[in-house]
């Protein structure tokens, strides 16, 4: 099923037939009613407006129930006696005596048929039942069947109809929680994919010098010194911090660099050693910051800073933009940056405003 921020089809379907189907069999059966008033006998008219009368009260019902959803079961009764009522006095109201009495035959099939689309069958069927049998036990059996084989097909098909209709809403349904899933998939993919990315990026400039180093020692290596290497290492590609696991900001952020897809004028500097979890963040926040340089400013170069204590700020001068007024759908700023820098103890900011370019600042740890 849709998740419950997105409404079901087929939810929103039932809602749609239960607010308007009592309220349009009302107004349907209150314009046949006026006819049927005007044709009716002149000695039988107090009826007629009688029979009007509970119409136009049940038609009331109806809308109230379908603006507001309650008294379900009142407006059931009120429509049922209605039917029973106009079908009762057919032959007191007919315009011709003996005649079948088009009046009450278009208020019984226009009920079974519109019942069909509020209530299921184990109601309208023994309901349809009863005003089937005030309807035709007066009258003939050429006429009464007629009657009971027009209401039969008619309620089947809207019956049907309802179904089909139904079915395919929940095909819909169905549908598009197949496509939210898939976009959840790919995103999650994509996510995957950016992460091994960094640890790349972060690998080519640590993990790539340990073995470096390894090779121009040769034997002379310290195994001792080695396995300090690899742990530190290992805690870049993991992100994980903790004694012993702490990285060199620049190198890690000059492999970024290098796969900057604008041009980086860079200010340097001396940094301690951080945790390799800051590290990654930061790595991650940068690259994120000359992606959006690249994508919106609008310029092809960017200036970097990095100072101690540690603090790292992108610059730009394009066109700007301003945060307030950024579409809750553009998520990178505050899941790029913000949340990710807060997750490692860190803090990042955001200033921009049109036509006076864009600074990120990232602060670890958080002051």
């Amino acid at each position: 099923m849709p998740s419950d921020r997105e409404t079901s089809v087929e939810a929103e379907f039932s809602r749609v037939v239960g607010r308007f189907a009592g309220p349009a069999r009302g107004a349907g059966l209150l314009v046949i009613s006026v006819f049927g008033v005007l044709a009716t006998p002149s000695d039988a008219l107090p009826l007629a407006f009688g029979l009007l009368a509970l119409a136009l009260v049940t038609a009331v019902a109806e809308y109230v129930v379908g603006k507001t959803g309650r008294g379900r079961p009142l407006a059931f009764a009120l429509t049922l006696v209605r039917a029973a009522a106009i079908c009762g006095t057919q032959f007191l109201t007919a315009p011709e005596a003996g005649e079948l009495n088009q009046w009450a035959l278009n208020v019984l099939t226009l009920t079974a048929i519109t019942l069909q689309w509020e209530w299921p069958p184990k109601i309208t069927v023994p309901a349809i039942a009863c005003l089937l049998a005030i309807e035709v036990v007066p009258l003939g059996f050429e006429d009464g069947f007629s009657v009971i084989l027009r209401v039969l097909i008619e309620a089947t098909l809207a019956r049907g109809a309802f179904l089909l209709l139904s079915r395919t809403t929940r095909r819909i349904d169905h549908l598009r929680e197949r496509r939210a899933r898939l976009t959840r998939e790919e995103s999650l993919a994509v996510e995957r994919r950016l992460r091994e990315r960094e640890y790349l990026a972060v690998l080519h400039d640590t993990a790539a010098a340990t073995f470096l180093t390894v090779a121009q020692r040769g034997e002379t290596t310290d195994p001792a010194e080695v396995a300090g290497y690899a742990r530190r290492d290992l805690a870049i590609l993991t992100g994980e911090s903790g004694p012993g696991s702490v990285v060199d900001l620049e190198t890690s952020l000059r492999g970024v660099l290098a796969q900057s897809p604008v041009k980086v004028e860079t200010r340097w500097s001396p940094v301690a050693p951080i945790p390799a979890s800051a590290a990654l963040a930061l790595v991650r926040a940068v690259r994120e910051a000359l992606l959006n340089v690249d994508r919106h400013a609008g310029v092809r170069e960017a200036r970097l800073t990095v100072e101690d204590g540690v603090r790292v700020t992108v610059r730009d001068e394009g066109r700007g933009f301003d945060p307030a007024k950024t579409p809750a759908q553009r998520r990178g700023i505050r899941e790029s940056l913000v949340e990710r820098m807060a997750a490692a103890g860190g803090r990042a900011e955001v200033i921009s405003a049109p036509g006076a370019g864009t600074t990120v600042e990232l602060v670890w740890p958080h002051e």
